[in-house]
């Protein structure tokens, strides 16, 4: 379970999360939506450690992955040495020779198994998205954190990522949280979704139960 209890945050005196709370039940996808500035990145940071919160407390002891919307692929490194460089930096050889049959493996399940020798200034955005999610994968993540993942993507690369994501939550069991602007994208993926504006949550939905929840989501933007 991941617990967000009352955290706000501020940049320059502009309240950018305001006393926010959400609980995030385990092995679910949850869905951060909102319009560009209104929180949602911020949080993430923030469940991750890549910022600190002005006041309030996030409760999370498993082992985190952060997917950055940028990808930030090392561009001077091939995709499989982008994958094993943070996890064999202190390894020995034959340690280093398992992360290389570990990330081979997983860019077989992603697809993209062939990419392994390239750089990442080969692949279109797509195929980085996947880059991206196999490297995050290495460290067998409990929460997977998502920035913005199908930014700059058409639509068959978009459903890709819905595809992608759906399988690692069921066979991994890996509790994800997408921010996003995209909704039709966040209902399509996404067990629950929590709208930010204005730094306060302004409705939480299920999909599932909703007639329309694209239109339903719109009316709070």
């Amino acid at each position: 379970m991941l617990k967000i209890c009352n955290i706000s945050k501020s940049f320059n005196k502009v309240n950018i999360l305001d006393n926010v709370s959400v609980t995030i039940a385990e092995g679910s996808i949850f869905g951060l939506a909102g319009p560009s500035g209104s929180g949602k990145s911020t949080l993430l940071r923030c469940i991750q450690r890549l910022e600190s919160s002005d006041s309030g407390e996030i409760c999370c002891n498993h082992k985190v992955a952060f997917m950055f919307q940028d990808f930030q692929l090392f561009p001077h490194m091939t995709v499989l040495q982008n994958l094993i460089y943070a996890p064999a930096l202190k390894s020995t050889a034959e340690e280093k020779q398992l992360f290389i049959y570990k990330a081979r493996e997983i860019l077989r399940d992603l697809g993209i198994e062939e990419k392994a020798s390239v750089y990442p200034g080969t692949l279109s955005g797509g195929q980085k998205q996947r880059v991206a999610l196999a490297r995050s994968l290495m460290i067998d993540p409990d929460v997977l954190l998502c920035d913005e993942p199908t930014s700059g993507l058409d639509m068959v690369s978009i459903m890709d990522v819905v595809a992608l994501l759906q399988k690692v939550n069921e066979q991994l069991g890996v509790t994800i949280v997408i921010a996003s602007h995209d909704l039709v994208f966040l209902t399509k993926v996404a067990d629950r979704i929590a709208l930010i504006k204005s730094g306060k949550i302004a409705v939480d939905l299920k999909p599932s139960q909703c007639t329309d929840p694209v239109k339903d989501l719109k009316e709070y933007y």
